[in-house]
């Protein structure tokens, strides 16, 4: 069911993309060239149909921000369908004439809204010196991450789920699987495409989705963060709650197998289109 969909088979949804890049690629095969080269290919499938996306990241030169800013803004010029939201954390650590600089050139392509600490929207210039103000304290940066998080999920009609660290996260949780939780938690459906491992593949699983690719465990594995496996019992005890066993994204068990194993950026759209469009006709 791979292909591109219809103009207009998005109009009026904005997609959340969670991304992160999946230490699985190399067991996979694969590299992360071909891993920007997918999620190019989502955003394009997106925006052609008249759908929007959102991110929350940084504003790096070479970061998922400004790929996926290049990659939505090329597919439709004339708009700027892509919200990217840069947590207090991030906008603070850049010295301010470059922040300008880059908020400006990004925002060409993008809607970029910087937040607060507690992840209000924020004029990022102002109230600040030159030099860089980093945030150091773990807990502060605990609260930007997931403040950021819960103003993405105001924002979006969806998330969709891709890659994903499981150690050396900045945050609380690592982010995938909080973003996951408070899509969840305020009602959205949730698209685990874990064709490319990651921590997707566990969210996957944690939510009781087959079709992941079956990865061997390393033989240097090292023991996983509690913080991951505390977040992955808080994914399942909150489907079993809910009695979503396939996180209600309103596809059927096959189908969901399908996301979860497919690689194929026109595929994963199309699934996520077809879900979305059932639970608009079940409202």
């Amino acid at each position: 069911m791979s292909g591109a969909l219809p103009p207009g088979g998005l109009k009026g949804l904005r997609i959340g993309v969670s991304v992160a890049p999946s230490a699985d690629l190399d067991r996979l095969g694969l590299t992360e060239a071909r891993f920007r080269a997918v999620l190019g290919e989502l955003a394009r499938s997106v925006v052609t149909a008249d759908g929007r996306l959102a991110y929350g990241g940084n504003l790096s030169e070479d970061g998922y921000t400004a790929f996926l800013a290049g990659q939505a803004h090329l597919h439709a010029p004339g708009s700027r369908p892509l919200l990217a939201c840069v947590p207090f954390t991030e906008h603070r650590s850049l010295p301010l004439p470059e922040l300008a600089g880059r908020l400006e050139r990004f925002g060409r392509q993008a809607e970029i809204v910087c937040l607060d600490a507690d992840g209000s929207p924020v004029d990022a210039t102002t109230g600040r010196g030159e030099a860089p103000e980093p945030v150091t304290d773990p807990g502060a940066r605990h609260r930007a991450l997931t403040g950021m998080r819960r103003h993405l999920m105001r924002r979006v009609d969806a998330h969709l789920l891709l890659g994903g660290r499981r150690g050396g996260f900045q945050g609380a949780l690592p982010g995938l699987v909080e973003e996951a939780l408070l899509a969840l938690e305020a009602g959205l459906p949730v698209y685990p495409a874990a064709g490319y491992g990651g921590v997707t593949a566990d969210i996957a699983k944690a939510l009781g989705i087959d079709g992941a690719p079956h990865l061997p465990d390393p033989s240097d594995a090292t023991p996983p963060d509690p913080r991951l496996l505390d977040g992955l019992a808080r994914l399942r005890a909150l489907a079993d709650a809910a009695g979503r066993r396939n996180s209600g994204n309103g596809l059927t068990d096959e189908e969901n197998r399908r996301l979860a194993g497919s690689r194929d950026p026109g595929e994963i759209t199309a699934l996520a289109a077809r879900g979305l469009a059932r639970l608009r006709q079940d409202r």
